[in-house]
Formats: C-alpha cells, sequence, structure tokens
C-alpha cells in the first residue's frame, strides 16, 4: 500500500490520548539489492566511508537512486573500503549525479539497503546498511519502475 507505518492500539485498552504504551507505532521497512558506484571518503566515519552512491537498474542503464552513511560496523566498513578501492573509476558508472571528492567505481559490489520508502524523485528515504550481497546467492539487482 506504499503506507510508512501503522498505528495500533491495544484491544482492550480504552481510548485516552497521550503516550501511555497502549499505543503502538509500527514502521514498514523494505529492503532491496543495489550497486555500490562510488564512496565519499571521511577522516571521521568508520572504515573512511562517509557514505556510499548507490544505483538500480533503470530504462537506460544504472540510475542514481541515493546514498546510505549508516548500518555501517567499523570491521564492515574498513573491508568495504579495500573493496572499493580497488575499482575505482574515472567517471560515474550511473547517470543523475554529480559532486566533488565522491570516489567512482566499477558497480560491481552489491549491498542489501533496507529503507522506509521512496521519494517523488526516485531516491531511497532514510536509508541503512545492511550488508553485500554474493553473486553465488542469486543477487537480483532493484529495478525501477
Amino acid at each position: 500500500m506504499g503506507l510508512e507505518g501503522i498505528i495500533a492500539k491495544r484491544r482492550v485498552a480504552p481510548y485516552r490520548p497521550g503516550r501511555d504504551g497502549d499505543w503502538l507505532k509500527i514502521k514498514c521497512v523494505q529492503s532491496e539489492t543495489f550497486l555500490i558506484i562510488g564512496y565519499e571518503s571521511s577522516r571521521a566515519a568508520l572504515g573512511g566511508i562517509g557514505r556510499v552512491l548507490l544505483a538500480a537498474h533503470g530504462n537506460y542503464g544504472l540510475t542514481y537512486v541515493g546514498s546510505v552513511g549508516t548500518g555501517f560496523s567499523d570491521r564492515s566498513a574498513t573491508k568495504l573500503r579495500g573493496n572499493l578501492g580497488r575499482i575505482k573509476t574515472a567517471s560515474p558508472p550511473a547517470r543523475g549525479i554529480t559532486g566533488k571528492g565522491i570516489v567512482w567505481t566499477k558497480p560491481t559490489i552489491a549491498a542489501e539497503i533496507a529503507f522506509r520508502g521512496w521519494t517523488h524523485d526516485e531516491k531511497l528515504r532514510h536509508a541503512s546498511f545492511k550488508g553485500l550481497r554474493d553473486s553465488a546467492d542469486g543477487v537480483s539487482v532493484y529495478r525501477l519502475k
């Protein structure tokens, strides 16, 4: 239905306004696989990655769908930074993005990303890194509709 979440109330509890524990906010979280097409380095962030840039398959090739800068552990970010450092490229592998300080990479690494929805311009909302996908597990990269 495209909802961000639902609100639920304990059935036996009478209606009372306020936050007393009888009401629950249940968030809808989606999860899909996207290709990593670059990253912004950071001296302060875990593993030196400020955020990774993501792409999905579109009608005319890869299309930038946003970035993610949360959900990394120090170990996963450090390993990812090493892997991305080996596949650098000079130009953006997807259309729809420009910027300074971006290290572009070949779109060969797939990541599982949890997110809450899409913006009106087809960018991920509230994205969080969940891990890398292995090509051996039948990875299917998200396709924009």
